[in-house]
C-alpha cells in the first residue's frame, strides 16, 4: 500500500464582467456550484506515537483503492502525526468514496513491510475488519451526500 503525495488541483474558469445583471447571475451560479460540493472531515484515532506523518488518500474509484496514488481525481494529504487528529478535504463532489490512511512513522512516504505484514499503522473509512490484506472498496465506502461528512478512522498496527 504505497502513496504518492500531493493534491489534485481544480481550475476555475476566468470570468469577465459583463455588467451588473450578468455579474449577479454569475454570482448566483457560483453559489449554486459550491452547494454541490462537500467537505469531508477524517478524524484519526489510535496513533501509537506522534512520530512521522499520516498519509491520507480519498478516492471514489474502486480501481484505485486502497492505493490511490495513480488516481488523478483522488484527494491526498500528508500531515504531521502530531497534527493529524482531524484532516479536512474540501470541494468533494457528492458521491461514494473510501479513505485509506498510513501512519508513516519513519516519514519515508510509504508503507514499510516485514515479510507480508505492515510495520506501520493503517486505517480505512468505516473501520472494516482486516484479515488477509486490505479491505475491498465496498467495505470502506461511504456516501458523501451532505455539505459536511465525517469519518472516524481507528488506526491498526500488526507489529
Amino acid at each position: 500500500m504505497g502513496f504518492t503525495l500531493g493534491f489534485g488541483t481544480k481550475c476555475a474558469a476566468p470570468i469577465s464582467v459583463l455588467g451588473i445583471g450578468a455579474a449577479a447571475l454569475l454570482a448566483g451560479t457560483a453559489l449554486n456550484a459550491t452547494a454541490t460540493t462537500s467537505t469531508l472531515d477524517v478524524n484519526v484515532h489510535g496513533l501509537r506515537s506522534m512520530k512521522g506523518n499520516v498519509l491520507v488518500c480519498v478516492t471514489a474509484n474502486p480501481k484505485f483503492f486502497p492505493d490511490c496514488s495513480k488516481d488523478p481525481k483522488s484527494y491526498r494529504a500528508k500531515v504531521a502525526a502530531r497534527d493529524s487528529e482531524n484532516v479536512s478535504f474540501q470541494g468533494l463532489a457528492k458521491g461514494t468514496y473510501a479513505v485509506a490512511l498510513i501512519h508513516d512513522e519513519n516519514a519515508n512516504s510509504k508503507m514499510d513491510m516485514a515479510v507480508f505484514l505492515p510495520k506501520e499503522g493503517f486505517g480505512f473509512s468505516r473501520n472494516p475488519a482486516v484479515v488477509t490484506g486490505p479491505p475491498k472498496f465496498k467495505a470502506a465506502a461511504f456516501a458523501v451526500d451532505a455539505d459536511e461528512v465525517s469519518q472516524r478512522v481507528k488506526m491498526k498496527y500488526m507489529l
